[in-house]
């Protein structure tokens, strides 16, 4: 597994307003969105592509065009759709597939409890979408079921990633095809497994707090 932080003003700046507790919804969703897009520019260094001729209005020329199978990008439920029309505004070809994973507040454990996509994962490029890299123990459960479908390359872009989080795909993801893109690795996790200083939780910060 590696680990990219992508260092660029730009994504430092979006970053800082995502972080100030005074951000509104709509001005999160739309600062998201585009770090989003950022991220993806880098996370999309290494897609597949192929070598195409074209003609243009002067002359014969090659180009390159994405590989089939098409890239899957899969947000993780419900934080995870608030990235997603970054990352198709960059890949508008890609399939999306969805899906849902919750995590236990006492053992901060994930479990799944919804899926939307191919069985079969064959020769696929996978970029997976979750806000937050805390725990990471709802990554590497994302990360597992896309590589037991036969995944050979996984993404996982992040806004914000917790060294313990970090520490534990490292552990548990070793020798596997699996990339994390995000724009910082933060101090440390809270008792409530919220990152420090994080940006609160990104969900209620896209959404608001859904009463149930």
């Amino acid at each position: 597994m590696r680990i990219h932080v992508v260092d660029h003003p730009l994504v430092a700046h979006k970053l800082t307003t995502l972080r100030d507790r005074r951000t509104d919804s709509p001005t999160f969703r739309r600062l998201a969105d585009e770090l989003v897009t950022l991220l993806a520019y880098e996370a999309t260094r290494d897609v597949r592509t192929t070598v195409v001729g074209i003609e243009t209005p002067v002359a014969p020329t090659t180009g390159v065009r994405l590989s089939h199978p098409r890239p899957l990008v899969v947000p993780i439920l419900r934080a995870g759709l608030g990235m997603l029309d970054g990352m198709v505004r960059l890949l508008p070809t890609a399939e999306v597939g969805f899906l849902g994973m919750v995590r236990n507040e006492e053992t901060l454990e994930a479990s799944t409890y919804a899926t939307r996509m191919p069985d079969d994962l064959s020769g696929r490029q996978v970029y997976v979408l979750d806000p937050m890299l805390a725990t990471g123990g709802t990554l590497v459960a994302a990360i597992d079921l896309l590589i037991q479908r036969g995944a050979d390359d996984v993404t996982a872009i992040c806004l914000l990633a917790a060294p313990e989080g970090v520490a534990l795909m490292e552990r548990e993801l070793a020798g596997k095809p699996v990339t994390v893109v995000t724009a910082s690795v933060d101090e440390r996790l809270d008792e409530n497994g919220y990152i420090v200083p994080g940006l609160g939780d990104a969900g209620d910060r896209l959404y608001g707090a859904a009463e149930g």
